[in-house]
């Protein structure tokens, strides 16, 4: 099936994972422009699928502001999902942030854990990542079995190219980041997102300065 896949188009592949999983189908969505693309889709295809916002604590407002747009415009509900413990209790813990000397055990608290826990359960999950976005994600298959959360993993958008993801924007007048705007193509949490340069690599401003690239969502099976 999954070479079958490869040649549906974004609908037609949340379509079958409608079809397929049903209501044990679930979406996580950072509300990135290629996750807000999936949900106008979705909301045209089938309401069963449980769509979460991991809510780390640390996005920007701007980006909250869009789950509410978004729930609004589409009427879906984008269910946010939080770590065990408050940003205020894990910076206590650890005598202060750490998302800047250790950004791997703060992305595993605030996004990895918590993800691990808004799956279980279900039997797929649907990722809004793309072939094109960086090395480690190039070769992302359409659909395949996901170790780190022991789910099938579901890449709908994972042939398509940036300037698809933002024709069918504007086509379709679906709400995005005013962040997009401002030189952030890829937006993450506060602290560790800044903008980017004409012609930068998509994901340069995520943990600009360090080798990290991943949160770790995608780091098993992309």
């Amino acid at each position: 099936m999954a070479e079958q896949l490869e040649n549906y188009s974004p609908e037609d592949i949340l379509a079958w994972a409608c079809e397929t999983f049903g209501d044990k189908l679930t979406m996580g969505t950072a509300f990135g422009a290629e996750g807000c693309v999936l949900l106008a889709m979705l909301s045209q295809i089938d309401n069963r699928a449980f769509i979460f916002n991991l809510d780390t604590g640390y996005q920007f407002p701007e980006t909250l502001e869009l789950r509410e747009r978004i729930m609004a415009k589409y009427g879906m509900q984008v269910h946010l999902v939080r770590a065990a413990e408050s940003v205020e209790q894990m910076e206590a813990r650890f005598k202060g942030p750490i998302y800047g000397t250790d950004p791997d055990t703060c992305c595993n608290i605030r996004k990895v854990v918590p993800q691990k826990l808004a799956v279980k359960g279900y039997d797929a999950w649907i990722s809004a990542i793309r072939r094109d976005q960086s090395p480690m994600r190039a070769n992302a298959p359409i659909v395949a079995w996901d170790k780190r959360f022991e789910v099938v993993k579901v890449n709908p958008l994972a042939k398509w190219s940036k300037k698809e993801v933002w024709n069918y924007i504007f086509s379709n007048g679906v709400p995005y980041n005013p962040l997009h705007d401002q030189g952030y193509p890829s937006i993450g949490c506060q602290p560790c997102t800044h903008p980017v340069g004409a012609g930068d690599d998509e994901r340069e401003g995520r943990w600009a300065g360090k080798s990290k690239t991943e949160c770790g969502l995608h780091a098993a099976t992309v």
